[in-house]
């Protein structure tokens, strides 16, 4: 299958993406945009829907290195929510400095929500900008208070 690339916008930064159907390849911000797809769930992420982007499979996840249950672990942080390096890393028996060098290298940002990996005394770092990592935290909260103000579906009674 061809791994097609595309961009779109996340405030002020641009999230381009390659994928081949719902895997995704590579997630990287940009000042600039380019042309081509980006997957529907990714496009609805980036303008403030809560959506889950669990469905979406990545390459980072693949094989069973110790990134790649990193990385696995980190995906079950639910939106919305944090957990520390520290967090992780008792999940599955390594240490912190070895889950923030897998969030450094995550080739899919989004999809593995390394955002969402903070520091057990504050935000931790983010490449290629903090400001990324503070705007998606605060995407997310926002988005969770807007899941919380929506009416339940009416409930259906039997006649």
């Amino acid at each position: 299958m061809e791994i097609a690339g595309g961009s779109c916008r996340l405030g002020l930064w641009y999230v381009h993406v390659w994928c081949s159907g719902d895997s995704i390849h590579r997630v990287r911000f940009a000042r600039t945009g380019i042309p081509g797809p980006v997957p529907v769930k990714i496009q609805q992420y980036c303008a403030g829907h809560p959506v889950d982007l669990s469905a979406l499979s990545t390459i980072a996840c693949e094989g069973d290195s110790v990134s790649a249950r990193i990385y696995e672990s980190v995906r079950d942080i639910p939106y919305g929510s944090t957990a520390t390096y520290g967090e992780i890393a008792a999940r599955i028996g390594t240490s912190a400095r070895a889950v923030g060098r897998a969030m450094a290298r995550n080739p899919t940002p989004l999809v593995v929500p390394c955002h969402r990996v903070v520091a057990a005394t504050g935000i931790g770092g983010f490449t290629p900008a903090l400001e990324i990592k503070e705007y998606l935290l605060d995407l997310e909260k926002k988005g969770e208070i807007k899941r919380q103000k929506e009416p339940s579906s009416p409930t259906i009674r039997n006649l």
